[in-house]
This record gives C-alpha cells, sequence and structure tokens, in this order.
C-alpha cells in the first residue's frame, strides 16, 4: 500500500473514532449540537489525531485509551476554526469546501458550538480513564493536552494575532513567529506529545517531539500564507486571498515568497531528521511530514 492510500485509510479509521463521540442531535438544545456536529463533520485532513496516533505507536502504544483523545484533539482543532471564521476574527464565508458554522447556524450559535466543543474535549478525553490504561500516563497526556491549548498555547496565539492586526507593518519577526508557534504549532506539539505520553514517553523524548512539533506547525503556517498568495478559492477550500483582505502581516509579506518557501523547507527538513533520529522510527509518520512540505491545500 502506498502513502496516499495508507493515510486515506488512517482518516477513515480517525473519522470513525470522533463519530463515536460526537452528540446525539436531541433535545432542545440539539441546535447546538447539530452546528457542533456540522463544524466537526466538515471533513479536512486529520492531521492532529493522526500525528497523535502515529506518536502513540511508535512509543509502542497499543491501548484503547488513545481513542477519546484522537477525537478530543480535532473538537479543539474544530472549535478554534468555528471561532477563528467569526466576523469578529478573520470573517470566513467558506472553510474545508463549505459554508462556515456562523453562515449558517448563525454567529451567536457559532460562538456556542465552539465553546461547546471545547468543553466537550476535555470530557471526552477523560473517559481515558475507565478505558484501562496507565493512569499516571493518561494524567501526564491529559496535562499537556491541556496546556498547548490554553493561554499559554493555542489561545495565546490568537490574542497576539488579533492584536497584530492592529499594528500593520510594525510587525515583527519575532512577533510573527510567536503566533505562529502557539496559534498552529501548539496543537501539533499537543499531538505528538499527547501520543507519546500515553504510551509512556520518557521527558527527554516529550521535549524532542517538542521542537519536531514547533518546527513542523510553523512550517505549516508559513505553507499556509503561501497558499493564501498562490492557491484559489477552489483549491484550498475556502477563501482565498483572506489574509490580504483582512490586512494580515504574513510571513510571505514580512520576508516574500521566496524566502518564505525556503524557511518552510528547511524547517521542515528539520523536523524530519529529528524524527528519523529516535531508534524506534516511524517510517509512516516521517512521509505524513514530509507531505506537508509540498501540500496544496
Amino acid at each position: 500500500m502506498n502513502f496516499k492510500e495508507e493515510q486515506e485509510k488512517k482518516v477513515r479509521e480517525i473519522e470513525a473514532i470522533i463519530s463515536r463521540y460526537l452528540p446525539a442531535e436531541k433535545g432542545l438544545q440539539k441546535t447546538v449540537l447539530a452546528a457542533m456536529n456540522y463544524s466537526v463533520l466538515a471533513g479536512g485532513k486529520r492531521l492532529r489525531p493522526m500525528l497523535m496516533r502515529e506518536a502513540y505507536a511508535m512509543f509502542g502504544g497499543s491501548g484503547s485509551e488513545i481513542a477519546p483523545f484522537l477525537a478530543a484533539i480535532e473538537m479543539i482543532h474544530t472549535y478554534s476554526l468555528v471561532h477563528d471564521d467569526l466576523p469578529a476574527m478573520d470573517n470566513d464565508e467558506y472553510r474545508r469546501g463549505r459554508k462556515t458554522t456562523h453562515v449558517i447556524y448563525g454567529e451567536a450559535m457559532a460562538i456556542l458550538a465552539g465553546d461547546g466543543l471545547l468543553n466537550l474535549a476535555f470530557e471526552t478525553a477523560v473517559q481515558a480513564f475507565a478505558l484501562g490504561g496507565n493512569a499516571v500516563q493518561i494524567g501526564r497526556a491529559l496535562t499537556l493536552f491541556a496546556q498547548k491549548a490554553g493561554v499559554y498555547g493555542m489561545i495565546g496565539g490568537q490574542c497576539a494575532d488579533i492584536e497584530a492586526e492592529d499594528m500593520g507593518s510594525r510587525v515583527t519577526e519575532e512577533q510573527l513567529l510567536f503566533i505562529h508557534a502557539h496559534k498552529t504549532a501548539a496543537l501539533i506539539q499537543s499531538a505528538l506529545m499527547t501520543g507519546a505520553a500515553l504510551a509512556g514517553a520518557c521527558e527527554e523524548d516529550l521535549a524532542k517531539l517538542e521542537t519536531i512539533g514547533y518546527n513542523i506547525g510553523v512550517a505549516f503556517q508559513i505553507q499556509d500564507d503561501i497558499l493564501d498568495v498562490t492557491g484559489t478559492t477552489a483549491d484550498l477550500g475556502k477563501s482565498a486571498g483572506s489574509d490580504e483582505k483582512n490586512h494580515k502581516v504574513t510571513y510571505v509579506t514580512l520576508k516574500g515568497l521566496e524566502q518564505a518557501r525556503e524557511d518552510q523547507k528547511r524547517l521542515s527538513r528539520e523536523a524530519v531528521s529529528v524524527l528519523q533520529s529516535f531508534g524506534n522510527r516511524n517510517l509512516f509518520l516521517e512521509q505524513l511530514v514530509e507531505a506537508l512540505i509540498t501540500r496544496s491545500h
């Protein structure tokens, strides 16, 4: 089986797991539940749960306690997108090729859907304790999972991103890298570190995975900035040129297209190099990271 076929197979497996943890659309709160499900089931690469699952496997994990964490990290990622698309944020009308949640359900319900997914993520993750895994390892994984999603992780990056919008050309490279490292890379780090911690990885290996996650996340966001300039709405499944529309300073506007491409490739190569240094190599995980270098959407 080639890489693409293997990736598609893994996506189907992950989506089946995610679906098991989604809420039934009933009761007086069924509208927000429907909005939550609409958001999660919009498709996507399922990159974060896939990275988590592969890191778990790389360190010898084989239990069922990984399943709720796979669903939980996709819920966290999806809630961040729902809120990111709101009129108060990026004001995007399309996500993953279809109308964004606030366009379909209204702004208020989209806010609640994001809130609901954030809470449901933790309600889901803690179910791992009932699945027979090592309680200490699950607790360590849960701690990392929470930290990377919070104000010292993804939310902190979103805060810096919003404030940078008012600064225009005064945004520095240091600020931009902080935004990318927290808004995007933090959940990549979370995926790798949570999966490895669940499998009992040592602190030294978790630190290496944190570095890998930083490189992947920043490279991923630089590529996102590149595609916003070079791609089309049809290719991307979301509005092309939204950064320019929102007057956002990106890695491309700061460094230029060619330098952005060079830096993106360098960060990606460094991530793969560190990944290959583990004695217990995961070849699919290495191929997955390399595939992010040349993605077109």
